[in-house]
């Protein structure tokens, strides 16, 4: 069987409703995992592995008495440690953080515990999110599984770290600008950024969306089941809708058959696309098309005007949070991030407001070149893992964003997208390919990823502890 580490969370729950297994067992045989792998990738923050038994054995009497608390009830997960939780501070990645502990649960930490999981441990991140990167002031270096002189990816380092070595079944990440499925992809994990508003969070930002992270797409819809329940703290969350998330599961052939699949190769700006990257996405394009798809090349649609718009504002709206820090604190801050963001202490009013402009740009362009298609397919990332040391692909502060071209368009338009692992490089490294939906077409992204794992080759095994 199976080690228990590595069940899916579907196995778990099916194992406890049989019996074959207790939540505290798989709370012990995870807790271990943990402990064998932390010391390499460092992808967990205020990890207490007794405060997890504990809550394991209380998901046992729950389950003794036939009351399990509810969907997910003694199933493991991880929480990105900005998605705070009550009594826990908030370090948002960086040493300039004061660390007071959280009055209350976030949303998504709400609907997890309301759900009874056992919450395992917060995933480490870079300072304030703004890094594709496991480097942050405050955290140890985050490594990835794959290849430990390799970094992970972010800003949802750890989480996605913590999904390959097996430290669980369920992560949650959170994406503004591909910060779920960047490390998802450079990891060979599943990570799902749901449409806009599709999971109440809080504090709620344009672009920003929470999101699962595991070994599977049936997973991902798991926890988007517990996710997506209402919360009226988020003002910008949308209406309750009742969405069957288990309702992926098909003949992929039938899934696949008929669509209209735009192949997005070019996005307009940004990294060269890796020879071995391309080649693996546009393998996955013949799939589809021998499964029956209509596959189109799909033009670039973004400018390099949008891009260096947002990241501008972004610069104003980092240098101005910094620079609000006292001295002593603001001197903490990863120097790359002052670096990045030093570039927002001369822009004019009239330069930042066409860098707003630039936000409601993309959006348009990106809902407009997708509607054609029924879903488009893309590389994740443009190139694969990067150094563990550097902050982003370039590891330069003045291209910090030239990696994200493929993933944030989808934040801007709030449309659906998920990394699905494609294949991997010559070296071993992962490669995910991106599907994305029209805007709110939330279950048939995760119906197609599903079908795309039944047609893929097979992948290779799972990363071992050293």
């Amino acid at each position: 069987m199976t080690a228990l580490h590595a069940l899916t969370a579907g196995e778990l729950l099916a194992g406890y409703r049989a019996g074959r297994f207790s939540p505290l067992e798989v709370a012990q045989a995870v807790v271990a995992q943990v402990e064998r792998w932390e010391p390499h990738i460092h992808a967990t923050w205020g990890f207490d592995a007794q405060a997890v038994l504990a809550q394991a054995r209380d998901s046992v009497a729950r389950w003794q008495r036939g009351e399990a608390a509810g969907a997910l009830d003694g199933v493991p997960v991880t929480l990105k440690e900005n998605i705070a939780t009550r009594g826990v501070p908030v370090p948002l990645g960086s040493a300039a953080t004061e660390l007071v502990p959280a009055t209350e649960d976030a949303p998504p930490a709400a609907r997890l515990r309301e759900a009874g999981a056992v919450l395992l441990a917060k995933t480490t991140m870079p300072d304030f999110g703004m890094l594709s990167s496991g480097l942050s002031s405050f955290h140890a270096l985050s490594r990835n599984p794959w290849a430990l002189d390799k970094g992970p990816g972010g800003s949802s380092a750890g989480a996605a770290a913590a999904a390959a070595a097996g430290c669980g079944p369920l992560h949650l990440g959170t994406d503004i600008g591909g910060s779920i499925r960047l490390p998802a992809g450079w990891c060979g994990v599943v990570g799902f950024k749901p449409s806009g508003g599709r999971v109440p969070i809080k504090p709620p930002y344009l672009g920003r969306v929470a999101g699962p992270i595991t070994r599977t797409v049936a997973d991902a819809a798991l926890l988007m089941a517990t996710l997506s329940r209402p919360d009226w703290r988020d003002a910008t969350s949308l209406p309750p809708q009742q969405i069957d998330w288990q309702a992926i599961e098909a003949d992929p052939a039938a899934v696949v058959r008929g669509l209209k699949i735009g192949l997005l190769m070019d996005p307009g700006w940004g990294l060269p696309l890796d020879a071995e990257v391309a080649a693996a996405v546009r393998a996955a394009a013949r799939r589809f098309e021998a499964a029956g798809s209509v596959v189109e090349a799909m033009p670039a649609f973004t400018t390099r005007e949008m891009a260096d718009g947002i990241d501008l504002f972004w610069r104003v709206r980092s240098w101005l949070d910094i620079s609000a820090l006292p001295p002593e604190r603001r001197a903490k801050v990863l120097p790359f991030i002052r670096d990045w963001a030093a570039a927002g202490e001369t822009c004019t009013a009239a330069q930042l407001f066409h860098g707003y402009s630039q936000f409601a740009a993309l959006r348009d362009a990106a809902v407009a070149a997708c509607q054609p298609f029924d879903f488009v397919i893309s590389p994740v990332a443009p190139v694969s893992a990067f150094p563990a040391e550097w902050a982003s692909p370039t590891n330069d502060p003045e291209r910090a964003m030239e990696h994200i071209a493929f993933t944030l368009p989808c934040n801007m338009s709030e449309q659906p997208a998920i990394s699905v692992p494609c294949s991997h490089t010559e070296g071993g490294l992962p490669i995910g390919l991106q599907v994305i939906g029209r805007r709110h077409d939330d279950l048939g992204v995760l119906r197609l990823a599903r079908a795309w794992e039944q047609l893929r080759p097979p992948l290779r095994p799972w990363p071992t502890p050293p």
